[in-house]
């Protein structure tokens, strides 16, 4: 059973879950006590989760007025948590503001707020107490990439699927090694990967939150699998 680092979010039960249930042994990091160069050395693969906004400054942008920021110390230590399993070639999967963390410690940029500066676009983000499982809109996948090879067998006509959205953010210039492997209809990036990489992929959505019903379950099972040694 691979060991999962799973990077501490507010909202953790489900990562855990869907870890679990994928084979994984979840392993929620301490900021202040695990130190990346020792995660790294003991886990099987990183698991990105959501969380505040990745601060501008590193992309080169001031904050726009919607700017919340993430927890202190957060920023930095992930990308470290990043460039640390990249030299090791660990396996990495990232969801929501982990797909925005993963982009900016690559070199890429963000979309700071998607409904002030992309007129039209669909809305990506949904409110209620039953949000996290309303899904919200549909993404088109790319033919052959990783992320459409684990759906395969839950796509609607072979290259669409419906999925949830709580995000204001989103990726503008995809960093270095990574490609666009998932987009909204209205052209927002909702997936990457490297496809040089045995397993780096992140998604914009939140699959864990469907650990229950199984509809992402695929994503988690391959890369745990992938974590495995």
């Amino acid at each position: 059973m691979p060991l999962i680092a799973i990077a501490k979010c507010s909202k953790l039960h489900d990562y855990e879950e869907s870890v679990r249930r994928a084979g994984g042994e979840p392993w929620v990091l301490d900021l202040a006590a695990d130190r990346p160069a020792d995660v790294v050395a003991r886990a099987g693969g990183l698991l990105l989760t959501s969380g505040g906004d990745v601060h501008p400054s590193l992309y080169g942008e001031a904050p726009h007025p919607t700017f919340s920021a993430a927890e202190p110390g957060r920023d930095a230590y992930e990308i470290e948590l990043v460039r640390r399993a990249l030299e090791a070639h660990l396996p990495i999967f990232a969801i929501c503001r982990g797909i925005q963390l993963l982009n900016v410690a690559r070199g890429g940029t963000l979309v700071q707020d998607i409904p002030s500066q992309l007129p039209g676009a669909l809305k990506h983000k949904r409110e209620g107490s039953d949000q996290p499982f309303t899904l919200a809109h549909e993404v088109w996948l790319e033919s052959g990439s990783l992320l459409e090879t684990l759906m395969r067998d839950s796509l609607s006509e072979g290259e669409s699927c419906q999925v949830n959205s709580r995000h204001h953010q989103a990726i503008d210039a995809t960093g270095e090694g990574l490609v666009t492997v998932a987009t909204a209809p209205d052209g927002v990036i909702e997936a990457v990967e490297d496809p040089s990489r045995r397993f780096c992929l992140a998604v914009q959505w939140h699959p864990e939150n469907f650990y229950r019903t199984g509809e992402f379950r695929a994503l988690f099972e391959g890369f745990v699998k992938a974590a495995t040694r």
